[in-house]
């Protein structure tokens, strides 16, 4: 099989990093006059990259910071149209509980986690990147005993959103449990 054939959507090979607004790059990446898209001018050296800053999204029970519209216009503005971008999802959708303040607060579960209703607005607000998105990235905590009671259980709630949402982009899954990496992962 051709490597075109495998690449699906996007054949040619293409190269980016995670993020890209690094001023430490002025005059390497990025030329160095001040105000400037960084955006628009990593485009002009690379062909892909990822977005990351919409991770950090879980504030509070009732705190959600979901893609702003504008923000969305001025990235695919700023890019050719055969730009692909990756995108790391919210990890509202992918925390089991809300971040604890200190190691004795007590754990309390985060109602978004894995919420097809919140990954529908998500795609929502991300929709005009369109054909310019290659792949969309749920990252996953350290799931220890007290957040998932097993790789079972979280196989069965991961296959139950799975099952009730729209995948129009191909879904990426990262993983920090090492025990997870086994064969009923990937035969998941």
């Amino acid at each position: 099989m051709r490597n075109s054939e495998l690449a699906g959507n996007h054949p040619k090979l293409r190269i980016g990093t995670c993020s890209w607004k690094y001023p430490s790059w002025a005059g390497l990446v990025y030329s160095r006059a001040k105000g400037i898209n960084y955006l628009y001018e990593y485009a002009r050296q690379y062909n892909t990259v990822e977005i990351d800053q919409w991770f950090w999204s879980l504030f509070g029970e009732d705190k959600i910071s979901l893609p702003q519209p504008r923000v969305v216009e001025e990235y695919q503005l700023s890019v050719p149209e055969d730009f692909v971008f990756t995108i790391k999802m919210p990890n509202s959708l992918s925390l089991t509980h809300f971040y604890r303040k200190s190691p004795t607060e007590s754990l309390k579960p985060n109602p978004y986690f894995l919420s097809p209703s919140l990954y529908g607005e998500f795609l929502k607000r991300i929709a005009p990147l369109g054909r310019q998105i290659g792949a969309l990235m749920l990252q996953f905590e350290y799931l220890n005993k007290q957040k998932m009671s097993s790789q079972k259980a979280f196989l069965k709630r991961l296959e139950k959103f799975l099952a009730e949402i729209d995948q129009p982009f191909p879904l990426a899954l990262e993983i920090r449990n090492p025990n997870y990496l086994n064969r009923s992962f990937f035969e998941f």
